[in-house]
């Protein structure tokens, strides 16, 4: 096959495609290779045109410039070297490969069996049956896109609400989004859309991985799909099947008109990447891209078996961060999301592997340097899943300062006290106030802590109270498959009952966890459809189900769950009741808080909890009288009954009105009480009162 005859030596950088206005620049790092060739194909990405070295190698970068190529060439690469396994080198040049800097990708992967660089019959002997015609491929592209004046938002992380939501399943069954936008970018950007997001008072969309996939084999041999994205093999590509095609528009750039569309609704866009491990599995996976490029370099593998691959993720593979180009490909992705697609923050999944050295996980480590001293990533907000099932793979509370982690300990807390009315009243308090024993280092934030009691990974809020059991046998694993461990009850009917009481029982719950989560101090996380009673059939890890168990019925909403829902995160917009700043019981000198300490707790007679209260499990009720909250002019009281039954509590000093009481369903209350009255909490119910002569500031 012929080379192009005109092709130069061209730069080292930028990494990947470029179009330089006279002709196209390729670089792509391979440390260990001895050759890489440029293969172009023709506009149907079938037929290869020309497969030409690389002329140039500069610091492990192979370069070169073809002139007069434009934007739109499709191409991929060969690389030439050693095949052996046990050195931990796979290269195969009968494999066509993909650039990991492709912003476009052409094709559908097929699991063929040319698609592996290995004989099937023989793990360790090289495949040479060439896969070009059915290899994904790039596309040169050009990035121009007229943003029209769009920014970062960088709302204030004690005004920020987290929605977390599927592209897809959030309006493929919206009926007031056109069907041609259902299930899209364009759908999540439409007028119905952004009206449900800002009627609720969400200030940032956390959106599932949007990243270019592939969907692991034994999915597609079952007809099912990797739904959640977690399983990326283009990290600079927006997946095309979260597109709608609209007036011709890109993938790239339905996503870019989504962004624009939510921040002039003042709504954040924050994205979950996948850093952590790719769509090529272990050595027993296909080669696409990172494998067939420098194997050695790209992958962890085991010092004592080079053929295997280090596995701290659970998908058959870890990216190594540790190596310089490895950590520039994260970086440089994470830069092209901000700069080029204008996300305002990202939520990494399973995080501790970026931090994961030679010794462990190291908060100081390269890549939280290299976002630390970032001048566009820096400035974002950055959110970590802090576990992964690697060593030392559980590190809550142990990101760097200005970072956000999600806290399982608050999702596990709140999960037991109100659903399982177990637990002490000092672990719930511990909890309601930011986790101050885990993120009170460091000078973090009580921001810090997202707190949530439910997320995509898991039961969503209605099937953990209605389901004691997961139930996920549509997913092809036998029901073995997802947390076995939920904390959930189905307060006495297994699934959908037409018991009132049941029923009644459950949406009390319901709103509870909502009410702690939202008024909590920390990042309140919501999952999409939480807010007017989504249910997965009880299904607790549908991240294969590209279907109605997972796409939000908008037919079924639960008009009180989301009216009370929507009051009680304008009490927080309005209040902030729990400031983002540390208390430390002391008395606050605030003009009108009258000595009152910033926080104290109380017990259900109204006199201030000493040590031997705390541990006592027999006792369920707690008060929270706050002196010095985030925004009210004057103190609250919060009133929290984690017990089955109704209990009273002896308010404190002052007139106080309440605001809320989670026992009704849309949390209307007329209650007013002076200084010693009692105040009636209903059985796992949270009432928020504030001084009665702040009712004017509250209005």
């Amino acid at each position: 096959m012929e080379g192009l005859k005109a092709i130069e030596a061209g730069r080292p950088w930028p990494l990947g495609a470029h179009v330089d206005g006279g002709g196209v620049n390729f670089a792509v790092f391979s440390a260990h290779a001895l050759e890489v060739e440029l293969c172009l194909f023709d506009t149907s990405g079938q037929r290869e045109l020309s497969r030409t070295p690389l002329p140039a190698r500069t610091h492990d970068v192979w370069h070169g410039r073809v002139p007069g190529l434009v934007a739109g060439q499709i191409y991929g690469l060969r690389v030439r070297g050693p095949w052996k396994p046990e050195h931990g080198h796979r290269f195969n040049p009968y494999k066509l490969l993909l650039d990991p800097y492709a912003r476009e990708i052409v094709g559908h992967f097929d699991w063929r069996h040319d698609q592996f660089g290995f004989d099937p019959r023989h793990p360790h002997v090289i495949d040479m049956h060439d896969n070009a015609g059915h290899a994904l491929k790039a596309r040169v592209v050009d990035d121009h896109y007229d943003w029209q004046g769009d920014r970062h938002l960088h709302t204030p992380l004690a005004d920020t609400v987290l929605y977390e939501l599927h592209v897809k399943g959030y309006t493929k069954q919206h009926p007031g989004v056109p069907d041609a936008m259902r299930g899209s970018y364009a759908g999540l950007a439409s007028d119905a859309s952004i009206s449900h997001l800002k009627g609720l008072g969400i200030t940032a969309v956390s959106l599932l991985p949007v990243h270019q996939r592939v969907d692991e084999q034994r999915l597609v041999r079952m007809g099912l799909s990797n739904y959640w994205g977690y399983n990326t093999i283009g990290y600079f590509a927006t997946e095309p099947r979260l597109a709608s095609g609209l007036n011709g528009l890109s993938a790239r750039d339905e996503f870019r008109g989504m962004v624009k569309r939510l921040h002039s609704a003042g709504i954040e866009v924050i994205l979950d990447v996948v850093f952590n491990h790719t769509a090529e599995s272990d050595e027993h996976g296909p080669t696409i891209s990172f494998r067939g490029l420098d194997n050695a370099s790209y992958y962890r593998l085991p010092p004592d078996n080079l053929a295997l691959y280090e596995n701290h993720a659970g998908c058959g593979n870890v990216l190594d961060i540790r190596h310089p180009r490895v950590l520039q490909l994260v970086m440089d992705s994470l830069r092209y999301w901000a700069g080029e697609m204008h996300v305002d923050g990202f939520r990494f999944d399973l995080a501790p592997v970026l931090g994961r050295g030679d010794h462990g996980f190291d908060a100081k480590g390269a890549f939280f340097t290299a976002v630390a001293q970032d001048p566009l990533l820096s400035r974002l907000k950055m959110i970590a899943e802090p576990w992964d099932i690697g060593p030392g793979g559980y590190q809550v509370g142990h990101f760097p300062t200005g970072w956000l982690e999600w806290n399982d300990q608050f999702r596990d807390a709140m999960r037991g006290f109100w659903v399982g009315a177990s637990g002490s009243r000092g672990g719930f308090a511990q909890r309601l106030c930011a986790s101050s024993d885990s993120f009170r280092r460091q000078g973090r934030l009580p921001s810090a802590s997202v707190n949530f009691v439910v997320a995509h990974d898991g039961f969503c809020l209605h099937d953990l109270v209605s389901y004691d059991q997961r139930h996920n046998l549509a997913n092809g694993e036998g029901n073995r498959d997802g947390h076995g461990h939920n904390i959930s009850w189905n307060c006495g009917v297994e699934g959908p009952t037409p018991h009132e009481a049941v029923n009644a029982l459950r949406g009390r719950i319901k709103r509870a966890l909502i009410a702690s989560t939202v008024l909590a101090q920390g990042t309140p996380m919501l999952a999409a459809g939480d807010e007017f009673g989504h249910t997965q059939g009880g299904n607790n890890n549908p991240y294969c189900q590209d279907n109605p168990i997972t796409w939000i019925d908008w037919n079924t909403i639960d008009a009180d769950l989301l009216a009370f829902t929507t009051r009680v995160l304008a009490l927080r917009r309005e209040l902030l009741p729990l400031g983002d700043q540390w208390y430390d019981g002391v008395a606050d000198a605030t003009p009108g808080a009258r000595g009152l300490h910033d926080l104290a707790w109380l017990d259900s007679d109204g006199s201030t909890m000493v040590d031997d209260d705390w541990g006592n499990t027999e006792q369920r009720v707690l008060g929270c009288l706050i002196g010095r909250p985030g925004k009210a002019k004057l103190p609250l009281l919060m009133l929290s009954n984690t017990g089955t039954s109704e209990a009273t509590f002896t308010v404190p000093e002052g007139d106080w009105r309440a605001l809320l009481d989670s026992s009704t369903v849309r949390g209307d209350t007329n209650w007013r009480g002076a200084a010693g009255s009692a105040c009636t909490v209903g059985g796992r119910s949270l009432m928020l009162l504030m001084r009665s002569d702040a009712a004017g500031a509250a209005a």
